[in-house]
């Protein structure tokens, strides 16, 4: 497997190494910053877009990972610790902490295959968000370079190449909150240095103190121009922190715990990611040719009690530990030509990845102290694809996408127990297409079919046998689940001042990764579909330096077939609106207010116990005291309302109770909390 993959990364080195590459002087580059608003790519869908950095400047961020809630119909909570991957949203998934959106940062993938917590986990909180220079993100299987976890959709998150200025900025914070950023721009050997760090505290307003305490870095080099360059990349992130995990309302009904207390104070964990990256581009063969090879050290150590004292000796917290070394790559060719007479631009690529996981582990533990290993397997996962997408003009207003993507898995299992080791591949072949007809009176029309995938955990498609007990026989999963997905849309601009999109789609999965919270991992159940509505609206009024955006996505989510639980699915959100107004009056105020809002959802499958809507408003106001100086105060939960940020219905039990007990479980959203912060540029 190791061969198979080293192999692909030969073509990847390839750009790296390849005759005349070398990156000339560096010429002078002019910058151009625009808003969302102003900003229209070339897309292939409606629901495509880009986000650019300047739209997060002044937004009200209570978390990193809630930069992705700029990617409309998107939500992102949290269950647990701060710590922790956060929780994921988007057309009628819970998307838990990954599966099925896929997310990268600087070219590096952010999912994690076979994974102890989940499949497809996420974590996004070494993000700096005041380094992003855009967010390109894509909803549906339609795009031939998207892969595994991208069924629902897919967001890449790039890094600014260079700063205006150097600058370091403080904010402080209700409930111990303490963070600082340092970026500082120069440059080196004929090329930019960017280097960014930061450091972060925050408590929570739990019983519990977290103690949540994070840093994060970055060193990016790079030189060269648009034609031929590289850069070199180093990331790091650390973090440990104790959880208030989700609590079964029960027990805050009886006065056991307040709304903010913990029923095991020693949940928590600790995490770590590190990378190397290097990105480089050139013209080869009059087209354009990009390659990336990336390493990254990752490990995560994860306490969690879910069920409480079902085991009344010993407590029922598990610890989730997983380990690994990521190694891959992808190299990249695109040519604009003529033929037969028409516009014709050609994409080709391939990638490879492979995940060296030792080991992936659960085990009961006390107080983090372990008493039992339930499972603890050596897992080696390989992935190669290539995929090949033409686009060609029909006519001089219609355009016709077409792709083909194929990808081939191959994994190893060395378990604990022999029943459950094994290794095996998987293979699949997803065609693509899309319609483009405009612009007519300053609007598109957009058609797209495709399928996708997202994988399977390498362990369930091996295993056997009950990892509890060694003797119950379990059905093994299929390594890989397909997707099917179709949307059509309008985007148009005909109202001055307005951009309007409106996105029909639907989507089929023929296996849903569904929460265990038995055994808090994703696990597979039926097959599911899906279909909604999706509305985005940005205004700019004539005065300057005001845009509203309004958005508002509408989902219907069941099992197909007749399941005798039911059809719905838990924690499928089927109403998403929010609505945000951001000002910059230049020379001095500036800020961004947000109203968020979720409708009630099922919780179980037979929609017989519902979660509450939740409404939440936050808000970001600065000043500027000259010319190098902001100050900032940031409100969130600004009309302090009671809401939660994840709802589940399931059995658990209470010390002194004789029997597990069906009950709702929620994690509440944070109450009104205010941060002030400062920045000097220099």
């Amino acid at each position: 497997m190791g061969i198979r993959l080293r192999g692909a990364l030969a073509g990847v080195a390839l750009a790296f190494l390849a005759p005349g590459a070398s990156a000339g002087e560096p010429i002078e580059e002019v910058v151009i910053v625009a808003s969302r608003a102003q900003a229209r790519p070339l897309t292939d869908t409606s629901s495509e877009g880009v986000v650019l950095g300047v739209d997060l400047e002044d937004r009200p961020l209570l978390r990193p990972g809630e930069v992705l809630e700029a990617v409309p119909g998107l939500i992102v909570t949290q269950h647990s610790g701060e710590g922790k991957a956060n929780q994921y949203f988007l057309r009628g998934f819970n998307l838990d902490h990954g599966t099925d959106f896929a997310t990268s940062i600087e070219g590096l993938p952010m999912n994690l295959p076979t994974h102890a917590h989940g499949q497809g986990y996420t974590d996004l909180n070494g993000l700096i968000p005041e380094l992003i220079e855009r967010i390109d993100y894509r909803k549906g299987p339609y795009f031939a370079e998207e892969g595994d976890f991208s069924a629902a959709g897919a967001a890449a998150i790039r890094y600014v190449r260079r700063l205006a200025t150097d600058f370091a900025s403080a904010t402080v914070g209700e409930h111990g909150y303490q963070r600082g950023v340092l970026a500082l721009v120069g440059e080196l050997a004929g090329g930019d240095l960017l280097v960014g760090i930061e450091a972060a505290h925050d408590d929570g307003p739990w019983v519990t103190p977290e103690g949540f305490r994070a840093a994060s870095a970055l060193i990016k080099f790079s030189r060269g121009d648009a034609t031929a360059g590289f850069s070199l990349e180093a990331m790091g992130y650390d973090g440990r922190w104790r959880s208030t995990d989700q609590i079964p309302e029960r027990a805050v009904e009886a006065g056991l715990i307040s709304r903010f207390g913990a029923l095991d104070p020693s949940d928590g964990g600790a995490s770590h990611r590190y990378s190397l990256s290097a990105d480089r581009w050139l013209d080869v063969g009059g087209g354009a040719l990009t390659g990336t090879v990336y390493v990254i050290d990752y490990r995560l150590d994860l306490f969690s009690d879910f069920t409480y004292f079902r085991d009344p000796v010993h407590g029922d917290q598990i610890e989730q530990f997983d380990e690994r070394r990521v190694g891959g790559g992808r190299l990249e060719w695109r040519r604009s030509l003529a033929w037969a007479g028409r516009d014709l631009d050609l994409q080709a690529g391939v990638q490879a990845r492979e995940d060296h996981i030792a080991p992936v582990a659960l085990y009961d533990t006390t107080d983090r102290i372990r008493w039992r290993t339930v499972s603890e397997s050596r897992v080696e996962e390989a992935s190669v694809a290539a995929f090949l997408a033409a686009s060609v003009k029909l006519a001089p207003r219609s355009r016709l996408d077409l792709g083909l993507r194929a990808d081939t898995f191959d994994f190893r299992v060395a378990a604990d127990r022999l029943a459950n080791s094994g290794d095996g591949r998987a293979s699949m072949v997803s065609p693509k297409a899309s319609v483009v007809l405009g612009p007519w009176a300053d609007s598109e029309f957009f058609l797209s079919a495709g399928r996708g995938f997202h994988s399977n955990d390498a362990r369930g498609a091996t295993t056997t046998v009950e990892a509890t007990d060694g003797t119950t026989k379990v059905a093994r999963v299929t390594p890989l689940a397909r997707a099917f997905g179709a949307e059509t849309g309008v985007r148009t601009s005909a109202i001055p001042g307005v951009a309007l999109t409106a996105t029909a789609w639907t989507l089929a999965l023929d296996s849903e990764l569904t929460l265990d919270n038995d055994a808090s991992a994703i696990e597979p159940s039926g097959a599911t579909r899906r279909y909604g509505l999706e509305l985005a609206a940005t205004y700019r009024p004539p005065v300057g330096g005001v845009t509203l955006d309004a958005n508002l996505a509408v989902t219907h989510a069941r099992y197909t077939g007749h399941p005798p639980e039911g059809q719905y699915l838990p924690n499928s959100l089927q109403r998403i609106a929010s609505v945000e107004l951001a000002f910059d009056r230049g020379a001095a105020w500036f800020g961004a207010a947000r109203l968020r809002y979720v409708g009630a959802a099922p919780i179980t499958q037979a929609d017989s116990i519902r979660s509450r809507s939740s409404l939440q408003v936050s808000a970001d106001v600065g000043y500027r005291l000259g010319p190098s100086w902001d100050a900032t105060l940031a409100v969130f939960n600004l009309l302090n309302r009671r809401s939660d940020d994840i709802e589940y219905y399931y059995a658990s039990q209470l010390r002194g109770e004789t029997a597990p007990t069906s009950d709702i479980h929620f994690h509440p959203g944070e109450p009104i909390s205010v941060r002030a912060g400062i920045r000097y540029r220099f």
